[in-house]
């Protein structure tokens, strides 16, 4: 559509959809103010029911409603109305007008232009008002020799308008002022909005969920999740106090963080159901605390606080931080949006290892947990020889000892040897099937290496079939261009092609991949919708449209369907494009390069890139 980049617009959709949801009782007309006569693009019902015409009669005819005249019609009245369509104004007439049965009938007529935000006129709005009451009754061939009461009294029983005052308004009022214009249409000045793509509004203190500071902050919780799933499970398990004040204090902020982060979500928005952006800040609550909330809280209380206090007692103070676990219900949330990321291969590489490592990381401190329940008999107060932990306490020459006076078992490995003998047995039996230094000997032992190895086998499986799935996504470009190089060398040996033309088929081949990297133009555009793939077009073409003088006069419309006609044809050097003679079906238009033109074995003209050919 000319003086537009697309035939349909969702902005003029939608002032549309507010008008004839709020205003039925108005009667209006929408006109293009962009082609010549100004055709009708849209009118309501109010407009249908008042003229007596359908929506399919009115459109496309002009605004000036000139297929409404009749023999009664005001000629200056008319003039009037052209050369304020002409001249882009705003103006108001009262003017006799015919219906589709061809009854005569007065009409308030006001003619405001809508600009866009480049304050181009883009169309004209046309509001009716039938004021026959107000006018002298109509004398036509139907009513001749009738009273005077007679005649306004039909008027009366055809009106089927309600009635108001109308308030003579200044046409420069009805520009520059929407809210008057509404205020005469009987509509709110919310639903007349400029004519124009605006961005989605939202409240001062609602936070977009896409945008740059919401998406850097929860790289922020995703980094402190990982650090609290490596942290709380070794706290838990080695039954550490946070004594050290630099750790306590790293915790206490991290535990902040995850209370603004709170705080964050109540002001952030989310997509609803239908797919709709929801800004409105009750809702924004009320979803939050439904969802959440309530883990949210329990994962930012100031669990290592409490460990601190030497008074607390040890089970509580091991319930508290076990809590902390709840955070890691969080990686589900903030994994959701890095979704778009896995799709290349490194990520996801990435993502596994990590994943194993903290997998190997919790079955560590599962295990040493289990070891350090078993290694003391609490019963009888005496050490188990088969326990793991006291096999490894011999074998680093770090054994338990009992002390008589205080009545209890000292000594063993210290918590980082316990740690890396820990990870390096889950690691072992994870990956393979251990070398059996550090090997189960009770029941519980054996049970849980059992269910480890399955574990393992699970993840290893997993990430190895990954690694090989990235691998061959990774060259997969690169074996498809092998494979057609063979089988391209296969027929020229086939077919005993002579070695010249061989040379400049594999030529044309390999510098035609190494421009376009094998990606096929036409199956992505394929995929796109009509109006995205015309966009795509203009975009790859736009050195043609920009340069050359051909396009510098035709509409986006013109450009956007010639665009999808364009195909871009590489040429290798030496290749004959037209031969004398030939007929030319296609229009070319040199974009890099140059060609010559040849003549009985002479050049006789190069034509060079545009401009420079023009």
């Amino acid at each position: 559509m000319p003086g537009g980049k697309r035939g349909l617009v969702a902005p003029q959709n939608t002032f549309l959809e507010n008008i004839v949801r709020r205003s039925s009782e108005s009667s209006f007309l929408l006109g293009n103010a962009q082609i010549v006569d100004w055709p009708v693009v849209y009118s309501n019902d109010g407009f249908c029911k008042l003229s007596g015409y359908h929506r399919a009669d009115v459109m496309q005819k002009s605004s000036t409603c000139s297929f409404m005249y009749g023999e009664l019609t005001d000629k200056k009245t008319i003039e009037k109305v052209r050369q304020t369509f002409d001249n882009y104004d705003s103006n108001c007439f009262e003017v006799l007008l015919y219906k589709k049965n061809r009854t005569p009938v007065w009409f308030y007529m006001q003619i405001a232009p809508i600009r866009n935000e480049h304050e181009k006129v883009v169309l004209f709005l046309c509001t009716f008002k039938d004021i026959t009451l107000f006018k002298q009754p109509i004398e036509d061939d139907s009513t001749k020799g009738w009273t005077k009461f007679a005649r306004l009294t039909r008027a009366l029983t055809n009106s089927r308008s309600v009635l108001q005052q109308l308030t003579p308004m200044n046409k420069t009022e009805v520009v520059h002022k929407h809210s008057r214009l509404a205020e005469v249409l009987q509509l709110g000045s919310d639903i007349l909005p400029q004519y124009k793509q605006e961005a989605p509004k939202t409240p001062p203190h609602i936070i977009l969920h896409y945008c740059a500071f919401k998406t850097t902050w929860d790289w922020v919780i995703l980094i402190l999740t990982f650090y609290t799933a490596i942290m709380v499970p070794y706290n838990v398990s080695f039954k550490t106090k946070q004594n050290n004040i630099a750790w306590l204090v790293l915790d206490s902020v991290v535990d902040v963080i995850f209370l603004v982060d709170i705080v964050l979500n109540f002001h952030t928005t989310f997509v609803g159901p239908g797919g709709e952006v929801i800004s409105d800040p009750k809702l924004i609550r009320m979803n939050y605390l439904k969802t959440w909330f309530v883990i949210d809280l329990l994962s930012c209380l100031p669990y290592d606080i409490i460990n601190a206090f030497e008074n607390v007692d040890e089970g509580i103070s091991s319930l508290f931080s076990s809590l902390k676990v709840v955070r890691l219900l969080r990686l589900g949330r903030v994994a959701r949006k890095l979704d778009h990321y896995l799709e290349y291969g490194a990520a996801v590489l990435v993502l596994l290892v990590c994943v194993f490592g903290l997998v190997a990381h919790w079955l560590a401190c599962i295990w040493y947990s289990i070891g350090d329940y078993e290694v003391i008999d609490e019963v009888t107060n005496t050490i188990q020889i088969d326990s793991w932990l006291y096999q490894l306490a011999l074998s680093i020459g770090t054994p338990y000892r009992y002390n008589t006076s205080a009545g209890i078992w000292e000594g063993g490995p210290s918590k980082d040897s316990l740690y890396v003998s820990s990870l390096y047995f889950t690691m072992t039996s994870l990956t393979t099937i251990g070398f059996g230094n550090i090997a189960p000997t009770t029941d519980v032992e054996k049970m849980f290496s059992v269910a480890m190895m399955m574990v393992g086998s699970l993840l290893y499986a997993t990430i190895f079939g990954n690694v090989t799935t990235i691998f061959q996504q990774m060259y997969a470009n690169t074996n498809r261009y092998h494979e057609m190089l063979n089988n391209v060398r296969d027929f020229l040996k086939l077919y005993q092609v002579p070695k010249g033309l061989s040379e400049r088929v594999m030529d044309y081949i390999v510098s035609t991949w190494s421009m376009s990297k094998g990606i096929d133009t036409e199956k992505v555009l394929s995929i796109c919708p009509k109006d995205m793939r015309a966009d795509i077009c203009v975009h790859l073409n736009r050195k043609v449209f920009n340069e050359h003088p051909a396009f510098r006069l035709a509409s986006d419309g013109c450009l956007r369907a010639l665009a999808v006609e364009f195909q871009t044809i590489h040429c290798a050097p030496g290749d004959l494009i037209y031969h004398a003679g030939e007929s030319v079906d296609a229009l070319c238009f040199v974009v890099s390069g140059s060609l010559e033109v040849i003549q009985d074995d002479e050049v006789v003209a190069i034509l060079d890139h545009f401009p420079k050919n023009q």
